[in-house]
């Protein structure tokens, strides 16, 4: 299946696995390289710089196919050392890296210098326009639908996608609300190049996150998500639980981040997904999740969504006849 991407990335088909923040580990990685789609290690998921090198060179030990590295980076009062977690991106060799955050423009410009090629996610075609100039070499555009943030427009797919391909000059890739080949059919159709899918990659047997977790995403449907930071302009979409719930009524209430830092720690969202107890911290999840009913390979789920998405779009062409 050759289109735009993946012809910039070197891979089989145009499906992405997105960084994921405690997910994004050499074991899934790997596994959605190998069955033919670009894998991602979450560079943040790692404690330091020198972890991520590690887990680099054990991606390389299991893949000898493409594969990149998220970063993302967002204003913080203590942030992470951005620039030493880019330097071991450049001394491994890695040459894709997918970038999200409001700096992460700042960063752009020396991966560029650097030979990488930058899919810079984005949650409006303003900002992908301003990406663009900046010379990233594809933008993911992010639907009202996704996992995480979504942003603070609520603009969903179905109008997101069309919109950037229709304004930007390099491929777009549809991320949010892709589950399955019949929503690749239709990113394509609307001008997208490629996918990218983040909470369904969860749901697969190379996960490294807890079977309980997986059951959950399972178990869920459509209404069961809840967003989160709504009040404080930094929305994020996360599964339905004790503590979103909490989140979610606290918020209702008034309150600032500090009231409820405790509970949506990462370590806490963390050690819930280590554990496999799916109601003690924030789990990132999509509206997908009311579209997802097993637990395949990687290698299962991308040969059953490219061999559904052929047939979906074969069947469109049909009716015309």
């Amino acid at each position: 299946m050759k289109t735009r991407i993946t012809e910039l990335l070197g891979t089989r088909y145009p499906i992405i696995q997105g960084g994921m923040q405690w997910v994004g580990r050499a074991e899934l990685a790997s596994a959605v390289s190998n069955a033919g789609g670009l894998g991602i290690l979450t560079g943040l998921t790692q404690p330091t710089p020198e972890a991520l090198g590690r887990e680099i060179d054990r991606c390389r030990e299991m893949t000898d196919r493409p594969f990149g590295v998220n970063l993302t980076i967002f204003p913080t009062i203590t942030p992470p050392p951005y620039d030493a977690f880019l330097d071991v991106i450049l001394e491994k060799g890695v040459d894709i890296v997918e970038t999200a955050g409001s700096r992460a423009v700042d960063f752009i410009p020396r991966m560029k210098s650097g030979g990488i090629k930058v899919i810079h996610k984005c949650v409006s075609v303003r900002h992908a326009i301003t990406a663009e100039r900046l010379g990233v070499d594809a933008i993911s555009i992010d639907g009202f639908e996704c996992a995480g943030h979504p942003g603070e427009e609520d603009i969903p797919g179905m109008v997101l996608i069309p919109l950037a391909a229709n304004r930007l000059k390099v491929p777009v890739i549809a991320s949010g609300g892709i589950a399955d080949g019949r929503a690749m059919a239709a990113a394509l159709a609307l001008g997208a190049s490629g996918v990218n899918m983040g909470t369904r990659f969860c749901a697969t047997q190379e996960a490294p996150i807890h079977d309980n977790i997986k059951r959950a995403l399972l178990d869920a449907s459509e209404l069961d998500t809840n967003l989160i930071f709504r009040s404080l302009r930094n929305t994020a979409r996360v599964l339905k639980n004790r503590i979103s719930d909490e989140v979610v009524a606290t918020e209702r209430l008034g309150c600032t981040f500090e009231d409820i830092r405790p509970l949506v720690a990462g370590a806490r969202g963390r050690a819930a997904l280590e554990a496999g107890t799916p109601d003690d911290g924030i789990v990132t999840a999509g509206l997908v999740v009311g579209l997802i009913d097993d637990l395949p390979t990687c290698d299962e789920l991308i040969e059953r969504m490219v061999l559904e998405c052929r047939q979906r779009l074969e069947a469109g062409l049909d009716c015309f006849d």
